[in-house]
């Protein structure tokens, strides 16, 4: 079997490489003699049809290496440092992605999905496609070659073969893992179709705003991979590290934001080239910097540039990846200068009080979040090459500057729904925010006669100002809902609930939008709790008890077990909440035969109101007592709540709009009626 993948990795090299020369060599005819069309295009089509075919071979290596896992084949090296017998089957399955060459393949594979999708889908726009499609398989020639020199993930075993493998990283076996490591890398590798498209699109000139309606489902979809995979990643970090946080500022957590946060811009402001033909330059940076940062996270996770918990062990892969961002910033530029003449913007923004310039606003924000991360993500890089010493950069750093980043970008999250596009009247802007503001201060003074102390300390006042923020801009969404039902209601007689969900169906992409801000409150109502975190650490023997907020802990037994993946310790603890049982809980220590590494498995008792989190530490040399540590994280269940709120958010703007007649339908079909239900619809 590993025959087979190394040959279906080489077999998918050539046909993406054909893909490449055949498809720019057919561009070119078409370019240059556009009247003798018939060769180039027949060419052109084989080329599509290579790409096709590059994803079948990439699927059968993926194939091939889960069914060496799978089989316990240990003469593949990969598999020997990466699975063991006793592994679990779903780790197994998960053991594609866990090591380097293995993530490689999946990135490779994948990438070769999205081509296919995009091949096949080619009707849509032929010769836009064919750009796109050219320019895709020159990224995947990049990364096959990666499979064929310095990382193949089927080179054998020198000697003699193992009878068993060193099993998967403890970190990794753990249920999220089989889902977090795809999907952040469903958004990574996603991001390449819109890149290729808007370079396609700048290398032809093509007229008007069509490729971004062609790629808005692509990009909105890549958003939301990458949104869910940054979030489970956060969660598997709190489930598993055992540290009482899901986000710590780590260069690999910031690899994975920093494209996250220029794609939201250019999602933003990408509906200001639809809607008024401007900032046609800047989105097309947008979007080649969004790819670019993935490919730059991807090269800190492999070149050991940057020490984490995530990261792979340092390789000499990371030269690669230097030459390949050097190649395409290169292409990227080269082509802006030679077209640049195509990317006039035909209007400016025309006041400050306006939608557009909240967008801009929004995208300059968001612009200086990335590159604070950037800094701080390479400055011990940037410092080594200096002084000769790496200077690392905490979440000190981080929180100075990324906190109020947040809280401003919060309160452009409310103005912008209230803000009409060229100019908002005097009037307009009075009226819209009456509501938001009373409810933002009442919220604010509610709290501090609750006990809120905003002087005390920076934490508390950055509090303050986000649940204020939140009540504002909940309120500021919530009446634009409520003033298109209202609309809807006085026209159809139907109840509230109805009129909202008529309104949502008329204009998804809008009212989407609207749900995810109202995802992100909600995340950042839950990232305000941190504030009020509290932890204790005790040894706890038999009967010993804790105290912590209100709650008291108190140990039944601790105990050990095992099986023929690992051993584990575990302590049983009797919670009360003021002095009544709760539960029992039960956190737990493992050690892995196959890796000798030990892993902690945290119980967490979560609430909408707070989490109690427990973590079982090991025993006292001296003593030979377990020792706990506890904490109370206020808020947190709300992050993964707003998380779910923005996926049904943006999976809901994708959702097609009622036309005019599925609207009449709903009603009378009164003149009148058609008439207002075409306005709303557009």
């Amino acid at each position: 079997m590993a025959a087979f993948g190394s040959f279906a990795i080489l077999l998918g090299l050539v046909l993406c490489a054909y893909n490449l020369v055949t498809g720019a060599i057919a561009l070119r005819q078409i370019a240059v003699h556009p009247e003798a069309s018939a060769a180039p295009e027949r060419l052109a089509e084989s080329a599509r049809r290579a790409g096709i075919g590059s994803f079948v071979a990439m699927t059968a290596a993926a194939f091939a290496l889960v069914y060496c896992a799978f089989t316990n084949d240990f003469s593949v090296s990969y598999v020997l440092h990466h699975s063991n017998r006793a592994l679990p089957w779903p780790y197994k399955f998960a053991a594609l992605w866990s090591g380097q060459e293995g993530s490689l393949l999946l990135w490779a594979w994948l990438l070769a999905a999205y081509g296919f999708v995009l091949r096949v889908r080619h009707k849509v726009d032929v010769k836009l496609t064919a750009y796109a499609s050219t320019i895709l398989a020159g990224i995947q020639v990049f990364f096959t070659l990666l499979l064929v020199f310095p990382a193949p993930p089927f080179a054998l075993v020198q000697g003699a073969v193992p009878a068993d493998g060193f099993g998967l990283n403890p970190l990794l076996q753990y249920p999220e893992m089989v889902i977090h490591p795809p999907m952040l890398y469903l958004g990574y590798v996603g991001f390449s179709v819109p890149f290729a498209f808007a370079l396609g699109a700048l290398m032809m000139r093509y007229p008007g705003e069509k490729w971004i309606h062609i790629t808005r489902r692509w990009t909105m979809v890549t958003w939301l991979f990458l949104t869910c995979g940054i979030f489970l990643g956060a969660h598997w970090a709190y489930s598993v590290l055992g540290w009482g946080g899901y986000w710590g500022w780590d260069p690999v957590e910031n690899a994975s934001l920093m494209p996250w946060l220029t794609g939201t811009a250019f999602l933003h402001s990408v509906m200001m080239q639809e809607k008024r033909g401007m900032m046609k330059a800047w989105n097309v940076w947008l979007i080649f910097t969004t790819f670019m940062l993935s490919i730059l996270g991807t090269l800190l996770t492999r070149s050991g540039l940057v020490s984490s918990v995530h990261a792979f062990a340092e390789s000499s892969i990371g030269s690669w990846f230097w030459a390949f961002l050097i190649i395409v910033l290169s292409v990227c530029l080269f082509t802006y200068l030679l077209q640049r003449d195509h990317l006039q913007s035909e209007h400016k923004i025309e006041s400050l009080v306006s939608r557009e310039s909240s967008f801009l606003f929004n995208n300059l924000v968001l612009l200086a979040a990335c590159f604070t991360i950037l800094w701080g993500t390479l400055f011990p890089i940037i410092s080594e090459y200096v002084e000769g010493s790496k200077v690392t950069v905490g979440p000190p750093f981080y929180n100075r500057v990324a906190v109020p980043i947040g809280i401003f970008l919060l309160f452009l999250t409310g103005i912008g729904p209230v803000l009409a596009w060229r100019s908002t009247s005097f009037k307009s802007v009075r009226r819209n925010f009456v509501w938001p503001t009373i409810a933002g201060v009442v919220t604010a003074i509610v709290l501090m006669a609750a006990g809120m102390r905003p002087w005390r300390d920076v934490g508390t006042l950055y509090s303050l100002m986000a649940f204020s923020l939140a009540a504002l801009v909940t309120t500021a969404i919530g009446s634009e809902f409520w003033r298109g039902a209202r609309v809807i209601q006085r026209h159809t007689g139907k109840n509230m609930l109805f009129s909202v969900m008529q309104l949502t169906r008329r204009n998804t992409r809008r009212y989407g939008g609207y749900l995810v801000h109202i995802g992100v409150v909600i995340v950042f109502i839950g990232l305000a709790g941190s504030a009020f975190n509290q932890s204790k650490e005790q040894e706890m023997g038999f009967h010993d008890s804790m105290t912590l907020g209100p709650y008291r802990l108190v140990c039944q037994s601790y105990t050990q077990d095992s099986n023929a993946n690992y051993d584990s310790e575990y302590e049983l603890l009797n919670v009360y909440k003021n002095n009544k049982f709760l539960l029992q809980m039960a956190p737990e220590r493992r050690f892995y035969h196959a890796s000798q590494q030990t892993e902690t498995m945290v119980a967490d008792h979560s609430t909408l109101q707070r989490d109690l989190y427990v973590v079982y530490e090991g025993r006292n040399p001296e003593s030979n007592q377990p020792i706990i540590k506890v904490f109370i994280n206020p808020l947190v269940a709300w992050i993964w709540i707003g998380v779910l709120v923005m996926a049904f958010g943006t999976l809901l703007a994708l959702v097609p709009n009622l036309s005019a007649e599925q609207v009449a339908r709903s009603r009378k079909p009164t003149e009148e009626n058609l008439a207002f239900a075409a306005g709303v619809s557009h």
